[in-house]
């Protein structure tokens, strides 16, 4: 008689499902039900039921399910684009004088490629490794362990441009070996986003929370129950003005309040744009959608051959203030309508007049939309108007050294650190 039970196959979907998020429609019944095979045949197990009672009761057995079905596939500076958006990233911030270490976490990490990737860029930079931090985390000990020892095959240098291999690897047979000054500025442990006590001790430990999170091609393969509870994680791993890089095609998963950062083919998110204290972006979407707020253009749905009205027509006393302009605009550019949010900036900058409030967040909408010489105007007006608001400054200095002004760029910092400096001491 053949034993009865579920399908081991369905019942390892579920319990990876509950283990690590894993969405069994992104590897495939195949995939999840040959990994099964694997381990029965490995234990001498023919009865799903006991399979799945040995996996739920064995700690060391679940780990090894997990590694037969974990994507660790990865490279060193996987899109070079990102890498050179995060040095420029962590240098501004490091170039503060007394500034902590920039803290940098990689989850998941993989076999290390991608923290030891950002460890080389830089050290190559001329950052001392005493001024940042690297952290690198896993779901598969396997994978751990091939990071700490630092050894790799040629399946690890894709890239056309591999002189970081010679000046950071040694050969070893047909292995790569990685410098120890590298393998010293990135800590390896096991971890998992999904799991609250992971983020909790991060947070009570002072790791977190960190500047820089890389968090790439982990989103497309959890459930969307997961995603939620990995975005809530990062959200409380991620400093405010912290960056988050995702994979080429995870930043429209995010649900929750995030923008682009720089370029779109670098895949970073920041927070978005939030309402003053006292406002909320969602308020002040009913409180704009029922005073009826300018359409794109103010002469937009005007019939051919009508004067336009003028643009002051619709100032009373039920006009949205600052406050709720700045929540409206917030609100559209967290759903990536940055031509409409910026319309609806410059037609209310008309009513209210300039603001150093308003500047800054049209220079990050056009930045979001990859228009970096407007962005950089809006910056310069919002210094005109408050020649203290360190966050537009930063953001110049982001801007010049993505186009290579070095100089301009530590300008920038320097009076971006004299800035804070003197908000410190008040």
């Amino acid at each position: 008689m053949k034993p009865s039970g579920p399908h081991p196959a369905d019942a390892a979907a579920h319990l990876l499902e509950r283990w690590i998020g894993l969405d069994p429609a992104t590897l495939g019944a195949a995939a999840i039900g040959r990994a099964v095979r694997l381990r029965m045949e490995a234990l001498g197990i023919e009865d799903p039921r006991a399979f799945v009672d040995r996996v739920m009761a064995d700690e060391a057995e679940r780990d090894r399910l997990v590694e037969e079905v974990v994507v660790a596939e990865s490279w060193f500076f996987r899109d070079r684009q990102v890498f050179d958006f995060v040095r420029r990233f962590a240098c501004t911030l490091a170039a503060m004088p007394g500034r902590a270490p920039v803290r940098i976490l990689s989850a998941p990490c993989a076999a290390g490629e991608e923290p030891y990737s950002v460890a080389m860029d830089l050290l190559a930079a001329g950052l001392d490794r005493t001024q940042f931090v690297i952290d690198a985390i896993d779901v598969s000990r396997v994978a751990l362990e091939r990071a700490r020892q630092a050894r790799y095959s040629a399946n690890a240098f894709r890239n056309a441009d591999l002189a970081f291999r010679d000046q950071w690897f040694r050969a070893d047979g047909s292995a790569a070996v990685l410098d120890e000054r590298v393998r010293q500025c990135v800590n390896f442990a096991w971890g998992n986003l999904l799991e609250e006590p992971f983020v909790a001790d991060a947070l009570q430990s002072g790791n977190a929370p960190y500047d820089i999170v890389f968090c790439r091609n982990l989103l497309i393969y959890l459930t969307p129950a997961a995603r939620i509870c990995v975005e809530r994680s990062l959200d409380r791993l991620l400093k405010p003005d912290g960056l988050l890089v995702l994979g080429a095609a995870e930043p429209p998963i995010m649900k929750g309040e995030w923008m682009p950062a720089g370029d779109s083919s670098v895949f970073a998110l920041r927070r978005g744009i939030h309402a003053p204290a006292g406002t909320s972006a969602s308020a002040g979407t009913r409180e704009a959608g029922a005073r009826k707020p300018a359409p794109k253009t103010p002469d937009a749905r005007r019939p051919r051959g009508e004067p336009a009205a003028p643009v002051e027509a619709d100032v009373d006393a039920a006009a949205p203030s600052l406050d709720e302009v700045l929540g409206e605009a917030g609100s559209m550019a967290n759903a990536r309508r940055f031509s409409d949010a910026i319309t609806f900036c410059e037609h209310h900058m008309r009513r209210l007049g300039p603001s150093p409030a308003l500047f800054f967040l049209m220079g990050m909408l056009h930045q979001s939309a990859g228009d970096g010489d407007r962005a950089e105007g809006c910056f310069h007006k919002t210094l005109y108007l408050d020649a203290s608001h360190d966050e537009a400054i930063l953001a110049l200095a982001l801007l010049a050294a993505q186009r290579g002004d070095v100089a301009m760029a530590e300008n920038y910092r320097q009076s971006a650190a004299r800035i804070l400096a003197r908000k410190a001491a008040l």
